[in-house]
């Protein structure tokens, strides 16, 4: 299986004007594919996603807009070979405080992509990008095949969106792909206010500026740490590995580290930067990590970057970039 068989061919990616999206599409552009991209772009400010994602919203192939709007996705993928359905209101915090906003996206916009893939004659494969959020406050090690136990309304949408992805493409008798995300980061990943996701990059913003680090409920929480580099290069391998059809797959490391652990690792590189105890915001899991065994088996892949590695590379980032550290939290620092 090799990810060469993409040349030549049309890829449509929902959400592609994020950190994830836009490392796929780029991806798709190096292994000679064409991608094409939809997005609302209305998630950061708009020099975010110019300088930081190398977003071209005049690109003929970028179209902004919104994957719930009815006749949309219909057009756009009916000239597609392959769809990678990553949009999301993605922020667990976001979700929380606006649930409404989040099935709008992530259920109507998910029905909408669907139903458009159902009614296509041409589309191979459709990825749908579920997370990890998915199963809750499970065991540590977290298995394909246990049941889902979603604790906020983002891991809600994304449980929902599995099982609807099965009901309607697998009635359809279209491949499909699940792949459940563990905690992505890298550069150049930019921090949104009131969120308390992209913890690597709240860290390495907040010690650039002198800020403390906050570990919620003492950061005793684990994640599984995974390199967007390496994201994307498994959402690729699902997209077209034979053994993936209709499968349900973790793109996680095997390893899991705690808050705390991920705050001492960016202390490192800031080592006067102090941490802070905080309380525990609501839907933030206790979490756990990835079961690779599936992946290994059907993907024949596994991540590369270690989080000492990701860390490292994103303070490097930050360090020739401060100014992607967002005003908000400048002023936030200087008051």
């Amino acid at each position: 299986m090799s990810l060469e068989q993409l040349s030549g061919k049309t890829v449509l990616v929902t959400g592609a004007g994020g950190l994830i999206g836009s490392r796929i599409t780029s991806r798709l552009r190096q292994l000679g594919a064409r991608p094409i991209s939809v997005c609302k772009l209305d998630a950061y400010p708009h020099e975010v996603y110019r300088e930081r994602f190398g977003i071209d919203a005049a690109d003929p192939d970028f179209v902004v807009g919104d994957i719930a709007e009815p006749d949309l996705m219909r057009k756009v993928i009916s000239g597609c070979d392959y769809v990678i359905h990553a949009a999301a209101l993605a922020d667990v915090a976001a979700c929380t405080r606006r649930p409404l906003d989040a099935i709008d996206t992530n259920i109507t916009g998910t029905q909408r992509v669907l139903d458009a893939v159902a009614a296509s004659d041409r589309v191979r494969r459709m990825v749908f990008v579920s997370s990890a959020s998915v199963y809750g406050n499970g065991s540590p090690q977290f298995v394909e095949g246990a049941a889902v136990q979603p604790v906020s309304v983002y891991g809600n949408s994304k449980a929902w969106g599995e099982y609807q992805t099965a009901a309607v493409l697998g009635g359809a008798g279209i491949s499909y792909a699940v792949v459940r995300y563990f905690s992505v980061y890298g550069e150049p990943q930019v921090v949104k206010e009131r969120s308390h996701s992209w913890v690597v990059a709240w860290f390495a913003m907040r010690a650039a500026l002198g800020l403390p680090l906050h570990l919620n409920g003492g950061g005793h929480q684990i994640r599984d740490m995974v390199h967007v580099d390496d994201i994307a290069t498994g959402t690729l391998r699902a997209l077209v590995a034979p053994r993936a059809n209709n499968a349900t797959v973790n793109i996680g490391t095997g390893s899991g580290t705690s808050i705390r652990e991920i705050a001492e690792l960016v202390r490192g590189h800031y080592p006067d930067v102090p941490l802070v105890e905080t309380p525990m915001p609501p839907g933030d899991p206790e979490g756990g990590f990835a079961s690779v065994e599936r992946m290994e088996e059907l993907l024949g892949w596994r991540p590369t970057i270690t989080v000492a590695e990701g860390v490292a590379r994103y303070v490097g980032w930050l360090k020739a970039t401060p100014e992607a550290i967002p005003d908000w939290m400048r002023q936030a620092a200087a008051a």
